[in-house]
């Protein structure tokens, strides 16, 4: 048993190794992955309805394209516009900070800061300047570079492809690998996946809506009140909400200091970007949260950031993307083992004597 326990650590470990190995190609893997899996239990509800596996894929494979391709001609433009602004106000920003508020600052605390922030500013400026040209070269050289430009189009072209391959044979690749497993193991791995996947649920379908309807509820909520760069703030803020209470904090520090700046200090814009938030956060708390995602979940916030780290760190964006639902997943095999190991006489020695002794 022990034997077995390293040889299977052994190819853990080398399975690892391979995945960093070819990190680059993963991408579109990963991101397949993660649509069949969101679409497969609609295309099973369309199966039980008399539908064939092929056509309900290519249903549920139409709808995903669908809500992806609109949601990027609605939004694009409109992010692209108020990042636009945003640079364009950037100088006028910065002016105002260094006539307004490092004064403040310097005489309740009696710091110098002046010359720092000039410094901070001519490079911020000269930053924001050079980022078009910077992109514009950036550009150049993919373009020049024709099979990374091959690549990169190859990439995002496989990705519906592989979906759509995964939709149609997600339920016979899930029964070919429970066949596979061995017959002791299999009521254990088994019942692990049946809860992995209810986290999966919870994370994938639960966690994403959730960000997704905070994101709309803070944009059109800050755009109402007259916010400039309301829609770009208000959907950063509901991203950012993928982490608990960072997304909030992020958007109404931002959203209250564009806020003071655009009104001239005027108290009934921050309390109204203070009711956005707060409505928000109400209807996460009320609505969102106990409907979508209940207590599956379970990841504590500093694991929820150590996670995100660590994913971009092993594999980039690719880790990136998924270093919470394998997280959450792992969170699953831990609490096993911890169960296990609080039933075992490695943790308490003499209540195990005692139960075998008893009749």
């Amino acid at each position: 048993m022990r034997r077995q326990g390293w040889i299977a650590a052994v190819l853990a470990a080398l399975g690892l190794w391979f995945l960093i190995s070819i990190e680059p190609v993963l991408m579109p893997f990963f991101v397949s992955m993660v649509l069949a899996y969101l679409g497969d239990p609609l295309a099973d509800r369309l199966e039980d309805k008399g539908l064939s596996r092929r056509l309900s894929v290519s249903l549920v494979f139409l709808l995903l394209t669908l809500v992806i391709v609109l949601s990027l001609l609605l939004v694009i433009p409109i992010l692209g516009r108020q990042i636009g602004q945003l640079i364009e106000s950037l100088p006028a920003i910065l002016s105002w900070v260094q006539s307004t508020v490092v004064p403040r600052i310097q005489s309740m605390t009696g710091m110098d800061l002046s010359t720092d922030f000039d410094q901070m500013r001519e490079t911020l400026v000269d930053n924001w300047k050079e980022t078009g040209t910077f992109a514009a070269t950036l550009l150049a050289q993919v373009s020049k570079s024709g099979l990374a430009l091959v690549a990169m189009i190859g990439n995002l072209a496989l990705i519906p492809v592989v979906t759509f391959y995964l939709l149609l044979d997600w339920d016979d690749l899930v029964a070919k690998v429970r066949g596979s497993l061995p017959r002791r193991w299999e009521p254990t791995v088994v019942r692990l996946a049946g809860e992995c996947d209810e986290v999966l649920s919870a994370f994938l379908r639960g966690q994403l809506i959730v960000m997704l309807c905070l994101g709309i509820i803070y944009a059109i909520g800050l755009t109402l009140l007259g916010v400039k760069f309301g829609l770009l703030i208000g959907l950063l803020s509901g991203l950012a909400s993928i982490v608990p209470y960072l997304g909030v904090i992020v958007g109404i520090s931002v959203s209250g200091l564009v806020a003071f700046f655009q009104s001239g200090g005027e108290i009934w814009m921050l309390l109204g970007v203070a009711a956005v938030f707060g409505f928000g956060q109400f209807i996460e708390s009320i609505v969102l949260q106990p409907k979508l995602l209940g207590d599956k979940i379970g990841l504590h916030p500093v694991a929820v950031i150590f996670a995100v780290l660590a994913g971009g760190q092993l594999f980039g964006f690719t880790g990136v993307l998924v270093a919470l639902p394998v997280a959450a997943m792992v969170m699953v095999v831990l609490r096993y083992l911890h169960d296990r190991y609080k039933n075992s006489s490695l943790y308490d020695a003499d209540r195990r004597a005692s139960n075998e002794e008893s009749p």
